[in-house]
């Protein structure tokens, strides 16, 4: 299962319309072809297949970075790693 992360926009690059985005302490590049709203760095953005898909607030962004954090640290090792597994095949492989 795929999930859209909360993520913090640390860069943008205007040339190839990505975003270096921050996903619970992991740096990522993602598209910013499917949001019309204008990003900025400070944003903080869901997240999904490698695509920014819209802004949200901090407070939710945090509230719910708050709660994957819980979630992953109620599972065990096997899940963990199989949680890894899955959300590697959900990345944007353009």
């Amino acid at each position: 299962m795929c999930l859209s992360i909360p993520s913090k926009v640390t860069k943008i690059d205007k040339e190839t319309n990505t975003a270096t985005v921050d996903t619970m302490g992991v740096q990522r590049q993602a598209s910013l072809d499917l949001i019309q709203d204008e990003v900025n760095i400070g944003d903080y953005v869901l997240l999904h297949i490698g695509f920014v898909m819209e802004k949200i607030s901090e407070e939710l962004a945090l509230d719910s970075i708050e709660l994957y954090k819980e979630i992953i640290d109620k599972l065990d090792d096997e899940e963990k790693e199989q949680a890894i597994l899955e959300s590697e095949s959900c990345e944007n492989k353009t």
